[in-house]
């Protein structure tokens, strides 16, 4: 079937789609069961170096891929760089592949050999969202590849260039035909994908509604999965905090990072009382200087949302904010008119003096919408914050370095940031605790997430 592609900066095409149904699903993954058998009989030194070319031809073709990324969804070109990200991840896991992955043990009562191995699963399906199809690829499909997998990567058919692109790269860079099968498909093809038997794990990067969906098709054939789903992250600032940075971050980390298009965002910023006030004129200051419109304007910060129904949910959760009393509306609320009226643009929002127990501070908006609220003492600050079904993301800005432990130890979130933003690196790993996942990408416990363990035991007599 093919679709048209909505620019979302202009609500008009830009592209079409070919999405690929269940028969074209059957292809990518049969293939991709070959060219895994091809690829694992290669020396592991030969692995290893189609990877570091695949990093080389990401790194030749980073422009393109950035673009790539604007076309898709939309992004400002000055937040479009994941394709580093990929080419980063690239180059990590490539070192991985020639390293000794299993361990030998000793047994009770013998002098038997035991080998612990890990081994490929086979085919690894990887379904990423709209809005970070290279990022998932880096975070998934590489470790995958790296551990001995074939990949099929299933982009979101509003946003497929960039991933598409990425496959293409893959041919060129000589890895096995068909190694890396990109298929974009909407919700059809992506459920033919993960009930298909030749799937030996999926990883999928989403929402939490979607991902019930995935858990219960996978289920037909009992495939493991591994998630990264939601948030609804809490970012601390303490009274001792060098509150210009904290403003800063918390703009950026917040309503302007992808527009509040992102898991990673942090829309529930909690302030010291002390310093509340004087914390939310700098904030307000940096978020309402954001320059919004054109995505492809190197100066343009803040961009639109992914489409016409994703504009209309995000404006009724404000006027439902507002109509309940859910907190003061202190910036934005608005569709944008005027020369940007035919993209799906909404004013960065905040609201503040927000009530935790509210819809607003506790479902994800997934939109340019913060919370602001205050906060006593350090236990009343890890209360509000742990106080939500989501665990993927907490930041606490802070210049008291044993605050800084303290409190990211009872924070209950898979990544805690102090006084940065969330920069994903291959070496740290990545996931949720509670409702916003399970298992992890980046890291070697990433690179773990796509191999499985075989014991052998071998008679000395």
């Amino acid at each position: 079937m093919i679709v048209d592609h909505i620019y979302p900066a202009t609500g008009r095409p830009n592209g079409t789609v070919t999405l690929a149904g269940a028969r074209e699903i059957d292809h990518a993954v049969r293939t991709a069961a070959e060219a895994q058998r091809e690829w694992v009989a290669l020396t592991v030194d030969r692995r290893r170096d189609l990877l570091i070319d695949l990093a080389d031809v990401v790194h030749d073709r980073l422009d393109e891929l950035a673009g790539l990324n604007v076309a898709d969804y939309g992004v400002p070109i000055s937040f479009a760089g994941t394709a580093l990200l990929l080419e980063r991840f690239l180059r990590h896991f490539a070192g991985y592949v020639d390293k000794p992955h299993g361990v030998s043990t000793p047994v009770n009562g013998s002098f038997d050999i035991n080998l612990v191995e890990r081994e490929p699963y086979g085919v690894v399906a990887v379904l990423t969202p709209w809005n970070g199809a290279l990022a998932v690829a880096a975070s998934c499909a590489v470790p995958a590849l790296a551990a001995g997998n074939a990949v099929v990567l299933k982009p979101s058919e509003l946003a497929p260039f960039a991933a598409r692109h990425f496959g293409e790269l893959c041919a060129e860079a000589g890895l096995p035909a068909g190694l890396v099968g990109v298929v974009p498909a909407d919700a059809e093809g992506g459920d033919a994908l993960v009930r298909h038997a030749g799937v030996g794990k999926i990883a999928f990067t989403g929402g939490g509604t979607t991902a019930r969906k995935v858990l219960q098709a996978a289920a037909t054939n009992l495939t493991p999965v591994v998630t990264e789903l939601g948030g609804k992250s809490a970012n601390i600032v303490f009274d001792d905090a060098d509150l210009d940075l904290a403003a800063t971050l918390s703009a950026h980390q917040g309503p302007l990072m992808q527009s509040g298009q992102s898991c990673a965002c942090a829309s529930r910023i909690l302030v010291h009382e002390t310093v509340y006030d004087e914390f939310l004129e700098k904030f307000l200051a940096v978020v309402a200087a954001a320059k919004v419109g054109d995505p492809t304007d190197p100066a343009t910060v803040f961009g639109p949302m992914i489409s016409r129904s994703a504009a209309d949910r995000i404006l009724a959760t404000i006027e439902t904010a507002v109509s309940t009393g859910a907190g003061e509306l202190l910036l934005g609320g608005n569709r944008i008119g005027g020369a940007l009226a035919d993209g799906y643009f909404i004013e960065p929002t905040v609201f503040g003096g927000v009530d935790n127990a509210s819809a607003l501070a506790q479902t994800e908006t997934f939109g340019p919408v913060v919370s602001v609220m205050r906060f006593r003492d350090e236990d009343d600050a890890v209360r509000i914050a742990n106080d939500t079904p989501y665990g993927l993301n907490a930041f606490v800005q802070t210049t008291d370095l044993n605050r800084a432990h303290r409190v990211a130890r009872g924070l209950e979130s898979g990544s805690v940031w102090i006084n940065q933003f969330s920069d994903i690196s291959p070496q740290g790993p990545y996931g949720g605790y509670k409702q916003s996942g399970f298992g992890r990408t980046g890291g070697l416990e990433g690179l773990r997430e796509f191999q499985q363990v075989k014991n052998i035991r071998i008679a000395m007599r």
